[in-house]
């Protein structure tokens, strides 16, 4: 005779999972859907919320099916992005934190929808852990605001802003400085930053600079300390360290290295060592002109000075033979895959097949398009003379100023 089986019925926790993509999209809506002020920002302005939604609850369900517990870490994981976004952005505190208690109590309730007589117990547990959870975000969303408002907003650092800019500027320093709280330093070793930086949309413009700026004063403080000084804006700086405190030759490297991680781009830092404080508003010149020079030409994440970029700098002086070099290219402007092919023809020398392969097009490709550039340019890249004549005219090209704009001197 067969036995029969009693299967449990599923637990509250994967009830809730298996609904879980509906009742996450209607946290979202009770969190938000009762403020008068979240209705005022832009549709995709919690375009990132639902997912962290999804994501938390699905973690914290699985914590909770496998009765264990899900910790403020792992909490963070989830939460900590979003906080940052609306810190940077000023989204009020009182705000958030009124969406986020909705929503905790849109679960509470999605959870009794789905419970019985017999879940009871539960429903008891279900609601403690909740609780919990509810107390990390808050917990994180406290501190992360403070974060963000001490490390971009801060009175101090701004002094400091100002200090930088009024030294870099060549303007009396003393009265910001005191502001500041900072001593002037007799010299400085001048950084000047560059960030490869892809075009943004406008709604996203001022995030993304708000987040660029926090992450570059936290690398700061960790790679050359609290005394430095930076004017960044998003996509360019110049960095003061003041001189009697040594900076280890590495400073700067580790500031470039970093900051590329962090940014996903390359950065280039250009630097001068050791200015006197009447110098730095020409350090910070050079050195930042330095900085757009590697950026221009393509460099890879690193430290440059002018020793390293003699070539580019003398091609970007004003005058006859700069203009006629940048001529030979204009031929190929209206060709963009002429130009990828004649920068990797230049990059990789004689090894036709890896810069053929860089570009991915078969190699009898590059050979077509070579001398199609060596027809266009009159000067064949294949051919040595050529080839350098070709590199000094695509550098003096790319670095050749834009209408209206004045020119290096």
């Amino acid at each position: 005779m067969p036995v029969a089986v009693n299967s449990a019925p599923p637990s509250l926790a994967a009830r809730m999972l298996d609904r879980l993509p509906q009742f996450a999209e209607r946290v979202l809506a009770s969190g938000l859907g009762l403020s008068a002020s979240a209705a005022d920002l832009p549709a995709d302005h919690f375009a990132e919320v639902l997912p962290a939604i999804y994501g938390c609850a699905h973690a914290f369900l699985h914590s909770l099916a496998q009765q264990r517990q899900f910790t403020r870490a792992e909490v963070a994981t989830f939460v900590q992005p979003v906080v940052e976004r609306h810190a940077e952005d000023r989204l009020p505190l009182p705000l958030l934190m009124e969406a986020v208690h909705r929503s905790g109590q849109q679960v509470l309730q999605e959870a009794v929808a789905v419970s019985g007589p017999a879940d009871e117990d539960q429903l008891i547990e279900f609601g403690s852990r909740a609780l919990e959870l509810l107390m990390h975000i808050n917990l994180i969303t406290v501190e992360g605001y403070a974060a963000v408002e001490h490390s971009i907003y801060h009175p101090e650092r701004e002094a400091r802003r100002a200090l930088c800019a009024a030294l870099v500027g060549g303007q009396p320093a003393e009265e910001q400085a005191a502001r500041a709280d900072t001593a002037l330093a007799e010299r400085y070793s001048v950084l000047a930053v560059q960030v490869r930086a892809d075009p943004q949309p406008a709604a996203a413009a001022n995030l993304v600079v708000r987040r660029r700026i926090r992450i570059l004063q936290r690398v700061l403080d960790r790679v050359a300390g609290p005394t430095a000084l930076h004017t960044f804006d998003g996509e360019t700086a110049v960095v003061l360290l003041p001189g009697v405190l040594g900076w280890p030759e590495s400073a700067g490297a580790e500031l470039a290295t970093e900051l590329a991680e962090q940014f996903g781009t390359d950065v280039v830092v250009a630097e001068t060592p050791g200015t006197g404080r009447e110098s730095v508003p020409e350090a910070a010149r050079q050195a930042a002109e330095v900085a757009q020079l590697a950026h221009m030409s393509g460099r890879p994440t690193g430290v440059y000075r002018l020793d390293d970029l003699l070539l580019e700098y003398q091609l970007t002086r004003p005058g006859v033979a700069r203009d006629r070099l940048a001529e030979r290219i204009e031929p190929l402007r209206q060709a963009p895959h002429l130009m990828e092919t004649l920068d990797a023809h230049l990059r990789h020398g004689s090894d036709r097949k890896a810069a053929a392969a860089e570009i991915h097009v078969h190699p009898n490709t590059f050979s077509y398009r070579l001398r199609r550039i060596g027809e266009l340019t009159g000067a064949d890249p294949s051919d040595p003379n050529g080839s350098r004549l070709l590199s000094a005219a695509l550098v003096a090209h790319r670095l050749r100023p834009a209408p209206g704009r004045p020119a290096t001197s």
